[in-house]
């Protein structure tokens, strides 16, 4: 391999899915600046919308995630032109 091009800050990030609220531990070089206790250890968090946990394509299930109102707001700009 060759040296020097390795990240040397691997260390162990909690991922949290916000959607349903699933926390997985793994090895990451992501920057995170909060924390979270899992199983009475601390570790980084990283806050994710969607993961292997509530993925569709894993999961089975279709749902849909309008977590900004997109929908309604199309609908309401679009209402002019409806007949």
């Amino acid at each position: 391999m060759k040296k020097g091009i390795h990240p040397e800050n691997y260390r162990l990030v909690a991922f949290k899915d916000m959607s349903n609220d699933d926390v997985f531990i793994t090895k990451s070089t992501v920057e995170t600046k909060e924390t979270i206790t899992h199983e009475g250890v601390e570790y980084p968090v990283y806050k994710m919308e969607i993961s292997r946990t509530s993925h569709p394509f894993y999961t089975g299930k279709s749902k849909l995630i309008d977590t900004a109102g997109r929908i309604d707001k199309f609908k309401n700009k679009y209402a002019k032109f409806s007949k």
